[in-house]
């Protein structure tokens, strides 16, 4: 029986530093208890999958892993998000006797993609070929669903951050336009020890911060 190797991957650029590996740890903890086995490495790697030559832990793990090792990961965009790659790799390590589990995607693991293999190793040549295609497509679309599901993510979370800095239509940290109102009772509060800035603050719904930005935005 060969080693099991868990492999998490994060992007930075991708989650924008919103993403940890919390969710991928629980996921390969669940799936080493439910099969009884213990992974023999865990490597972490917080880079694209838009390719395996830049992702070093990921070489380490290729380097090491043997015909009859398992590695196991969340999810097949933890793998890679790239179709074409991702497809030329999957097929090198399967060819290569290395299993790949992938906990949510069961359908394009490795187990699953050689029975139906084995099945076409049974049939004549056409149904073998339709077979054969019928995976290179199920591979294919399945990465495809990932990439544009990163795109889909990726834009939501750009909208949210964008929207979360607005304030009533102003850049953060920017204060509105000063009423002349204000303008004058400001000059008071400035020449006037007796005025009190909380009395202010009440009459303007305004922070003490605000206050002092107004002040000093007098006083230049």
């Amino acid at each position: 029986m060969g080693n099991y190797y868990a492999y998490m991957r994060i992007s930075t650029e991708e989650e924008l530093k919103k993403q940890r590996y919390s969710r991928q740890e629980t996921a390969l903890g669940k799936y080493a208890q439910e099969n009884k086995i213990e992974f023999l490495l865990e490597f972490r790697e917080d880079k694209s999958g838009k390719n395996f030559t830049d992702r070093k832990q990921w070489s380490k793990l290729e380097a090491i892993a043997q015909p009859g090792d398992t590695i196991v990961f969340k999810d097949i965009s933890r793998f890679t998000r790239e179709a074409e790659a991702g497809y030329q790799k999957y097929m090198e390590l399967m060819n290569k006797g290395i299993d790949l589990i992938f906990i949510d995607n069961p359908t394009v693991s490795t187990p699953y993609i050689k029975n139906m293999l084995n099945m076409a190793n049974d049939m004549d040549l056409v149904n073998r070929i339709s077979i054969e295609n019928t995976i290179r497509l199920l591979l294919y679309v399945e990465l495809d669903r990932v990439e544009k599901e990163r795109t889909i993510l990726i834009k939501r979370i750009r909208d949210g951050l964008s929207a979360s800095t607005k304030k009533s239509g102003r850049p953060a940290g920017s204060i509105s336009k000063m009423s002349p109102e204000l303008e004058t009772d400001l000059r008071k509060l400035m020449s006037d020890r007796s005025i009190k800035y909380t009395s202010i603050m009440k009459k303007y719904n305004i922070s003490r911060n605000t206050l002092k930005k107004y002040i000093k935005l007098l006083e230049n």
